[in-house]
């Protein structure tokens, strides 16, 4: 049985975790206030990118040069480039895990592919670094604040590389936030371009030749999205491990009680058993 002094110890211990998760759950809840409010900024915008694509793609149905757009180009997927986006720090729960775990099911699915992988995130880049997969870049401690211009410049490079027939595809894969307690796993071709379908044509009047613009429209379509995705899985992130400190906290209470009522009771038993001595050796000195 340990002593009151052990136990005394392991509430102390407990109690300070407790304290520690607490505060990463404040925390985790002030930056997933910051996070949720620019998602919900993000979204209108590439929303409002798919319908303009959509609009263009029936203005430039009947012309050839656009409809051979490089970035419309279909090919047999023999070289994917696959982003993954994770976050750089753990605690979150089940966040990362099963991030990682629809990359290896990806993987594993196009394991007659040439892959490569730009891992967004040091959890997905220390995981898969060991496990020999291809890694071509890596970006650690971006989603602490994601920018565009961040993404801008990861999109930029595959879209080059893409063009050069490097490329057969691009996929994204990453967490979409979609409450405080759900996030939904999303894998998503940025390339080549799967335009949005429309269901009637709009009649615009364009100061420029649609296929110019199309040109330029479908290289920051896949600078948005790929950035979207980074903000999603940023205010996933914060929200899975403010859920998961929460929890742990609600744990250390738990076990703090459990601890506290054993450790009467062991101060009960010792009392018993003094008293007991006390009274044998007064009965036996009578």
């Amino acid at each position: 049985m340990p002593s009151l002094i052990d136990i005394r110890r392991r509430i102390k211990s407990v109690r300070n975790t407790q304290q520690i998760t607490k505060a990463m759950k404040m925390v985790s809840a002030a930056k997933l206030r910051r996070a949720q409010d620019r998602v919900i900024a993000a979204r209108p915008y590439a929303s409002l990118l798919g319908k303009v694509l959509a609009n263009l793609a029936v203005a430039v149905a009947a012309d050839e040069q656009a409809v051979s757009n490089p970035l419309l180009a279909r090919r047999p997927e023999q070289r994917i480039l696959l982003l993954l986006v994770t976050s750089d720090k753990g605690l979150a729960g089940a966040f990362n895990s099963n991030l990682i775990k629809a990359a290896q099911k990806f993987i594993d699915e196009h394991r007659n592919a040439e892959l490569e992988m730009v891992a967004i995130g040091r959890k997905g880049r220390d995981f898969f670094r060991k496990r020999g997969v291809k890694i071509r870049a890596d970006h650690v401690g971006i989603l602490a604040n994601p920018r565009f211009d961040e993404a801008a410049a990861i999109a930029r490079d595959a879209i080059e590389r893409f063009r050069a027939g490097e490329l057969d595809a691009l996929y994204v894969l990453n967490n979409e936030f979609k409450s405080m307690v759900s996030q939904r796993l999303s894998v998503e071709r940025l390339l080549p371009v799967e335009i949005p379908p429309q269901a009637e044509a709009v009649d615009y009047i364009f100061e420029q030749p649609p296929n110019q613009m199309l040109e330029a429209i479908l290289p920051r379509w896949v600078e948005i999205e790929l950035y979207r995705a980074m903000l999603e899985t940023a205010a996933a992130e914060h929200a899975a491990r403010m859920m998961a400190m929460e929890a742990a906290t609600s744990n250390a209470n738990e076990m703090i009680s459990k601890l506290t009522l054993y450790m009467n009771r062991v101060r009960q038993a010792s009392i018993t058993k003094e008293i007991i001595e006390v009274v044998s050796g007064a009965a036996a000195a009578g």
